[in-house]
Parts: C-alpha cells; structure tokens; sequence
C-alpha cells in the first residue's frame, strides 16, 4: 500500500518541526508508505495542476486530499473548490487510485487576526468551511468514498482546550493539533491495511 497526502500547508506542516506533522508522525510509525505533497500556500487549483506529477506519478494506492483553506482565504467562491475537489477525485478513481478527502480544521479567528491577516474576514471563512465540510460529507457518502475529518475533531477539542494549545497562529495547528490529526488519520489507514 502506498499513500499520497497532497493538499496545502496543513498537510505540509507549516510551523512544525520535520517529523511533527500529522503527514510525518503517520511515515514514523506506519509500514504503509506515505509520501507527503503539501505545498504551503496552494489552492485547490493548485493541487489540480500537480496531480499529475504529485499524485499519478507515484501510482499510489490511495490518496488523501485536503485543500480549500487558502481558496476561501482568498475568496474564491465555494462551488469553484467542490469542483476542483470533484476533478480530483474523478481523476484519482479513473487512474486506480482511491481517494480519501480531509476536512480541513476551522479557523480561530481570535488568533488569525493577530498572527495572520487582520483584516480577513474569517467569520466568512469558516462559514464556507462548515458549508464544506457539509458538502464533503454528502459527497463521501453519495459515491461510498472514505473522509477524515478533521474539522469535528479540532472542533470538539476546542470545546476543552485554548485555539493556543492546538494553533500557532489560529490557522495552522501546531505540534499539539497535528498529533491530534495524526491519530485520526491513522485511525482510518488501519483499516486498508
């Protein structure tokens, strides 16, 4: 079995150490290989111009793919990223390859207008987050794919836990949130296995 992650900075692991991040901490102990294309600051277009290269060309098993952030960041509208998101997964089933969708955690707009940008407006954003992950969800289950979602487990741990203990900068977690996303990444590559 082998696995591609590809997506933007939260796969990549913007502000954590090499070998801390969710993507890293599942190559450390898993068996499967995992190899790691996240591109700090790519769009769900992005991901869409690489895969070729970045995802078909390693002819991994599985691919699990997490983008969108940096898409509603910049504004773009919602049905130009689930598009994206749809040509991505067509293209990874039409080549063999199966392909698991991310949901990306939610933005602590508290933090991200102090660490980030300031005048972003994130309320915005982490409603076309929720309307996202909304979407992922009936499209997982309508076409029978597999999701990890990230959004619900950062979001339930938030209700216990400071945007400080699991961000950096109340967009990226740190090594706190990424050990989180690990487990539950792990939790579901177990099964394929």
């Amino acid at each position: 079995m082998k696995i591609v992650c590809i997506g933007d900075s939260l796969t990549y692991g913007y502000g954590v150490y090499s070998g801390e991040s969710w993507v890293d901490l599942l190559c450390q102990i898993s068996d499967i290989e995992i190899i790691n294309q996240g591109r700090n600051g790519d769009t769900t277009s992005g991901l869409l111009c690489r895969s070729g290269k970045d995802i078909l060309d390693y002819k991994p098993s599985h691919v699990i793919i997490m983008a969108g952030t940096n898409d509603m960041l910049m504004g773009y509208p919602i049905h130009n990223i689930e598009d994206n998101i749809n040509l991505l997964i067509s293209e990874a089933q039409c080549h063999n390859i199966n392909p698991i969708i991310a949901i990306q955690p939610p933005i602590i707009s508290s933090m991200a207008r102090i660490y980030w940008d300031e005048f972003i407006n994130y309320k915005n954003v982490n409603a076309m987050l929720n309307l996202y992950r909304e979407w992922i969800l009936e499209t997982t289950k309508e076409n029978s794919l597999y999701y990890i979602d990230f959004y619900k487990l950062i979001k339930n741990h938030l209700a216990i836990q400071t945007g400080h203990d699991l961000y950096i900068d109340g967009i990226h977690p740190n090594k706190n949130g990424h050990k989180l996303m690990f487990r539950e990444a792990y939790n579901l590559i177990t099964k394929f296995s």
